[in-house]
């Protein structure tokens, strides 16, 4: 069946069942393999991407579900809030395999879009859906800081 999308701010069709994955289409069908395969039962955060800017797991949604929602990759994020974070990251050292850290960058770009200055128990419940085998939370969590810090302003 031929679905259309709208993709990292791009109308794109594909031919896919309904309830295919979104996560297979976003990587065997439009190439964008940022977005990551870890569990397959939404319990990891690998496969998180923004619809309508909402973090979801790609995994666990068909594609058929999405409709004319738009669906935004690691591979098209940008904005104030996702320089913020990708600087952080990068200041902090965050990823150290860093095969779950596109997940974690949707993820912690969701929670500054919504919460501009979060503390340590906002950050740890938006991140909770995030696995990271290499345990670098306490890195992602000053890293979520420092870019909160940045965008407010302060040093």
């Amino acid at each position: 069946m031929s679905i259309r999308l709208r993709v990292n701010h791009a109308f794109r069709e594909v031919e896919a069942d309904a309830d295919c994955p979104l996560l297979w289409v976003l990587r065997d069908d439009l190439a964008l393999t940022g977005t990551k395969y870890g569990c397959g039962i939404a319990q990891c955060g690998a496969c998180t991407v923004h619809i309508d800017g909402q973090p979801v797991r790609s995994c666990s949604i068909g594609v058929g579900m999405v409709g004319g929602a738009d669906v935004t990759t690691i591979e098209g994020v940008s904005g104030r809030e996702a320089d913020a974070i990708r600087d952080a990251w990068i200041a902090h050292n965050v990823p150290q395999c860093g095969y779950c850290q596109s997940g974690q960058v949707m993820s912690a770009i969701a929670l500054l879009r919504e919460v501009p200055q979060p503390d340590n128990d906002m950050i740890d419940a938006a991140m909770s859906g995030n696995i990271c085998r290499c345990a670098a939370y306490y890195r992602i969590r000053a890293a979520i800081h420092a870019a909160a810090d940045h965008m407010a302003g302060t040093p």
